[in-house]
């Protein structure tokens, strides 16, 4: 398989001025009415003209002589070429694609929609101009059977599966990088050179996006209440530990029974406690 060659052209200031040597003699012969002279001059500046070319930075130039791959212009300037050759730009620079959200299943089922930014630019031209038909359609269409490809890989988090080690959601770097690591793979056949590929967008479907976030919801209240719980406990241990120890009032159990109740209902509450002061005897 053919590969990438640069090819280093003429200086194009140089065949600028052969151009206009020629296109003078011409007219000096036109005055010495010397036709066959000064026709086949005309003939020949007007044949350079085609051959000039310029090569701005980022940029290059692949050209092809009657079918063949003849090589690639990178030196930037102004230069010249065989007129005959067929030429096509080709930028070097870096580019954005922005994928729009996909609806895909994550590893589990889960319909999720995902959307990727990837940064790529040209690498090698000879196959980017010849390995493949469109190698901006190519980069769209290969990116996002990538992304594809990673959301069944994962779940989308671990609510599903406990045993889940890496989630899409929670991934990150490492998901990225094997993003960028499935595109650049697909991508090689025309090329391209991946600098960056990473998940902007991640949500649930909105078939289930309002189920999955009562469930989120769920959970989030589950762990809050549990936290309030442990430290409700350990307060109400502290405070009968610290009433007995310093003696400053005796309990029977049945009364240390109705102060862990009425302690428990006062800090594990989610709204505000109205207090009741007994002036009276506790008894």
């Amino acid at each position: 398989m053919k590969k990438e060659h640069i090819s280093n052209g003429i200086n194009g200031y140089l065949m600028l001025l052969v151009f206009f040597i020629l296109i003078g003699l011409g007219i000096y012969f036109i005055t010495l009415k010397a036709v066959l002279v000064f026709v086949p001059l005309f003939v020949i500046a007007f044949f350079i003209l085609p051959g000039f070319s310029i090569v701005n930075p980022n940029e290059s130039i692949v050209t092809v002589l009657f079918g063949a791959y003849k090589g690639t212009l990178k030196k930037n300037g102004f230069l010249w070429v065989n007129p005959f050759m067929a030429k096509k730009k080709l930028s070097l620079r870096a580019r954005n694609f922005n994928s729009e959200p996909l609806k895909v299943n994550d590893k589990i089922g889960n319909p999720v929609l995902i959307g990727a930014v990837v940064v790529w630019k040209v690498k090698e031209t000879f196959k980017a101009a010849f390995e493949v038909d469109d190698y901006e359609h190519f980069v769209r269409i290969q990116t996002e059977a990538a992304i594809r490809k990673l959301a069944g890989l994962y779940p989308y988090d671990n609510l599903e599966d406990e045993n889940a080690k890496l989630t899409l959601r929670e991934g990150g770097e490492e998901v990225n990088k094997q993003l960028e690591s499935e595109v650049s793979e697909r991508l090689e056949i025309a090329g391209i050179e991946i600098l960056e590929a990473r998940i902007n967008y991640l949500a649930y479907a909105t078939e289930i996006a309002s189920a999955m976030l009562k469930r989120q919801q769920a959970v989030a209240i589950i762990a809050a209440r549990t936290k309030i719980v442990e430290g409700a406990v350990s307060m109400v241990e502290m405070a009968l530990e610290d009433l007995s120890k310093k003696e400053i009032v005796h309990l029977d159990e049945e009364r240390k029974a109705q102060m862990v109740s009425n302690l428990m209902v006062v800090l594990t509450s989610d709204k505000d406690v109205m207090p009741i002061v007994n002036t009276g005897s506790i008894y």
